[in-house]
This record gives C-alpha cells, structure tokens and sequence, in this order.
C-alpha cells in the first residue's frame, strides 16, 4: 500500500534536493492480546517488534522516505514483521538517484550495493561499534543529526489529530485513509508555511449544511 504525496514536490522546492531520509514506524492496528480470527487485517497485518521502543505489537510498519526539511516523497504500510530492508524496498523502487540516510537496521553491503545497482540510490548509515571500518567521528555526528529530522517527521504526524501508534482501526481501508490523509495534512501545512507564512496546528472537518 504505497502513496505519494498529494501536493507536487516542485511546488515545496524539494525538486533539486538530493539527499533523503529513510525510517520506519510501528502502526498497532489491533491490541496485541486481542483476539484476531475475525479482524480485517487478518493476512495482512502480524506480529512485530519494535527495537527503538523495545515494544511487540501487531500491525505494520510505515516506511518513509522524506527530504531533510520533512517533505514525505514515498511512504508505505508493510506488515510489521518486515525485515527493514525488505520494508525499504517498498518505496526505494518510486527515488532513483540520491543519497539516502538511514538507521543500523539498513545496515547490509550486499543488501546496499544491490539497491545502487537497481535504483541508483546510495544508503549510508552509522556503524555498528562492532564493525572494523569506523566512520569520522564528524561524519557520524552529521548522519545522526540529519536523521534527527525524519523522526521529527514522525513526531509532527504523530501529534496531530489521532496518535498512529493508539490507534486502532477495524477496517484496512480505513487505516490506509487515515494515514493518507495524516501524511497529507502535514505536507499542506509545509506548503502553507512556505508559500504564505501561515502556521496551522491541524485541520478540521466541518459539516456543510
């Protein structure tokens, strides 16, 4: 289940840029004890963990790749025991051609030099205090803060409106609508922040009578 953003890239100056982010979220659909045999998302959510907030859960992951200034370009639901690189594989497939910047769970040579030969995209990540080639303690400084930005992304989508990792929906299609339009809605407050200088917190839907 792969969107694009719904306001053209151009339109946010996010055309030229040639670095981009990488990251994965945890999307609970179901309480983790509950339950299943008759859910929708039965076949198409599972069991996963997530290592950053050492959290099990059942549903999916949303994996996205954003620009440095927080401008969602792919994002995709997988289910939530998807190997990261197998989840960023969801959406590398729609960039070709940049420097992408992502976590240790992306960490992989052969996994990386596969995916420059097919998309042309380059993946840099930390090491791991364990590998033998270490990178500048300056570059890792730089990784790390610029990766900061991506989860910036996720806290913004997070604290509007309804919280992605409670909620939980009955129906597939509409946790699919839910998290379009939460990608959607951050992408309109950019464009209005930029183009008019106008900051707004949320959207409401309002009843036409």
């Amino acid at each position: 289940m792969a969107f694009l953003s719904a306001i053209q890239v151009q339109e946010l100056g996010a055309i030229f840029e040639r670095t981009l982010l990488l990251d994965t979220k945890p999307v609970p659909v179901v309480g983790y004890k509950r339950n299943k045999r008759q859910s929708d998302f039965t076949g198409s959510a599972d069991y996963g963990w997530c290592a950053s907030r050492k959290m099990n859960y059942f549903g999916y992951k949303l994996v996205l790749v954003s620009t440095l200034t927080g401008i969602p370009l792919v994002y995709s639901l997988v289910p939530a025991s998807t190997d990261e690189r197998n989840a960023a594989e969801s959406v590398l497939d729609c960039v070709r051609g940049y420097r992408i910047l992502a976590d240790k769970g992306f960490i992989g040579a052969e996994w990386q030099t596969d995916i420059s030969k097919s998309t042309g995209n380059q993946i840099f990540t930390p090491k791991r205090a364990n590998q033998f080639q270490q990178q500048p303690k300056a570059f890792k400084s730089l990784l790390n803060s610029l990766r900061e930005r991506v989860e910036g992304v996720f806290n913004e989508v997070q604290n509007t409106g309804r919280n992605l990792e409670r909620l939980l929906r009955r129906k597939v299609d509409a946790l699919c609508v839910h998290v379009a339009s939460k990608m959607t809605s951050h992408t309109l407050r950019i464009f209005l922040r930029q183009r008019f200088g106008i900051d707004v917190l949320t959207f409401e839907q309002s009843s036409i009578s």
